[in-house]
């Protein structure tokens, strides 16, 4: 027994390393090619656009979303703007208040809603797509406020490139000093926007688009295949599709395009749980495409794995944890060699260094939080491996949404707003796993182990972290439903 999880638990941290040392490559590639810039061709002639936004129970945010996509600085005859409704609150009210508002001031405006939610996202885009009129397709999700510029940024680089597909631009951060949590989130996706998307473009490898801001040409999606709702990332799957069919994608990181971040730990966790699953789910229907894909290198082919396979990391760490415990408990030898694992811990250190270093007006301030996400990513792994699991058993799709509260400022408050999400279960789960991982934290100390007790208590420090705060996060949501309950 001791032989047989020694050898799991090394085989699980060398492939966990891989990953680790990945990100550090990636970020020497980045290194490599910071300085290239990105200049807008000219653009004559204004080619028609359609810009979609896709909602589902948005009443907090559907009005600034609208108003956004109204401000856009485009020709209004070449304009199409549309809402693609499936809520089944009264956000469809609000919405088409807006949509009349907007309507009857010349703006070329329409509110779309399906008879049901089929193949959810990617349903309700590719029933707009039907009706749409523009050569280029724009996507804004309801937490982004696009800059009004944003198409003439965009839009130009397509009759440029010919071959271009895609242009996808960099998250910007709403409310990032709202709180802690905020901040560790504006720092990951800093980390995954200026330095890895820009490494992955800028080298020719596969990257995607990210489900909103960016733009579409509309022939590049319905040669791909158009939008499939077999997967919970219908932006990552249509992506590699259309890339494994020769279509150029373009990243511009110093586009920004301004959006709100989860301030509960539930929403961030579901989102989370969504691109866990989806991004597995792509990998086993896309995976083998890739690795064969005719005239594509045996390195973009491996660094294509290793994308879609990102969240496999979660699961991985939580068999380290599980084994490492009892291994420590029986004495068992480790090889010399699994030392040399650790270090591929610095990958994600440089990599989210580096990023606040080149983020403009921000310079190395956002880096001081980086010990909170270094617990958020840790604590929320168990969330995420059964994201992987259930993806890898082919267990059914459900789409839950991520609540947004339109909290742009420290006075803004979620908790008392109606989306707020209950307690889970999983939140006695991530507790339960800082309770053993302390276990082992003591086992090592006792036996002198120095060099496993700060890994050990990473794991109890990043459970209790996520499980308590999703404890926290979960009384406003019970106090709310009492009280509804009461007034009833």
């Amino acid at each position: 027994m001791i032989t047989l999880f020694t050898g799991i638990y090394a085989f699980a941290a060398t492939l966990l390393a891989i990953y680790g040392f990945n990100i550090l490559f990636t970020t020497i590639l980045y290194w490599r090619k910071r300085q290239v810039v990105s200049v807008t061709p000219p653009l004559e002639t204004l080619p028609h656009v359609t810009v979609q936004l896709p909602i589902y129970n948005e009443l907090y945010v559907v009005e600034r979303l609208i108003d956004a996509a109204c401000a856009l600085d485009w020709a209004r005859d070449r304009l199409q703007i549309q809402v693609l409704d499936d809520s089944d609150d009264e956000t469809t009210g609000i919405a088409q208040a807006r949509v009349e508002y907007h309507r009857r001031r010349g703006v070329n405006l329409e509110l779309l809603r399906r008879a049901d939610r089929t193949g959810f996202k990617a349903g309700a885009l590719a029933a707009g797509l039907a009706h749409a009129t523009g050569e280029f397709i724009a996507v804004f999700d309801a937490d982004f406020v696009p800059q009004p510029d944003f198409l003439k940024q965009t839009v130009p680089h397509f009759f440029a490139q010919p071959k271009l597909g895609l242009t996808q631009t960099r998250w910007g951060h709403l409310n990032d000093g709202y709180s802690l949590l905020t901040r560790a989130q504006a720092l990951a996706l800093d980390g995954h926007f200026i330095v890895e998307q820009t490494a992955r473009h800028r080298n020719d490898l596969f990257f995607n688009f990210n489900g909103t801001a960016g733009v579409w040409r509309r022939a590049c999606i319905e040669d791909a295949g158009g939008w499939h709702g077999d997967t919970l990332s219908e932006d990552l799957d249509l992506s590699y599709r259309a890339q494994l069919r020769g279509w150029q994608f373009l990243f511009l990181p110093d586009v920004v395009a301004p959006a709100e971040l989860p301030p509960q730990i539930h929403a961030y966790k579901r989102q989370q749980f969504r691109w866990a699953k989806g991004s597995t789910q792509v990998l086993l229907k896309l995976g083998r495409q890739v690795l064969t894909a005719p005239g594509v290198s045996w390195f973009k082919r491996g660094e294509g794995i290793l994308h879609l396979s990102g969240y496999v990391m979660n699961v991985l760490m939580l068999i380290l944890l599980v084994l490492l415990v009892p291994l420590l408990a029986w004495r068992a030898p480790f090889p010399a060699a699994l030392i040399y694992c650790s270090l591929a811990m610095f990958g994600p250190v440089v990599m989210y260094a580096l990023s606040q270093h080149t983020a403009a007006g921000n310079g190395v301030s956002r880096f001081r939080f980086f010990p909170a996400l270094l617990l958020l990513g840790t604590g929320i792994a168990f969330s995420n491996a059964l994201a992987v699991l259930e993806a890898l058993t082919r267990r059914g799709n459900q789409f839950r949404r991520t609540p947004k509260f339109r909290v742009e400022s420290e006075r803004d408050a979620w908790h008392t707003k109606r989306y707020a999400l209950p307690f889970s279960w999983e939140a006695l789960a991530e507790l339960g796993l800082s309770a053993y991982a302390s276990v082992g934290v003591v086992i090592a100390w006792q036996q002198g182990l120095a060099w496993t007790t700060p890994f050990l208590a990473l794991y109890a420090v990043s459970f209790a972290f996520v499980g308590g705060l999703s404890l926290w996060h979960s009384l406003p949501a019970r106090k709310r439903r009492i009280e509804l309950a009461t007034a009833q």
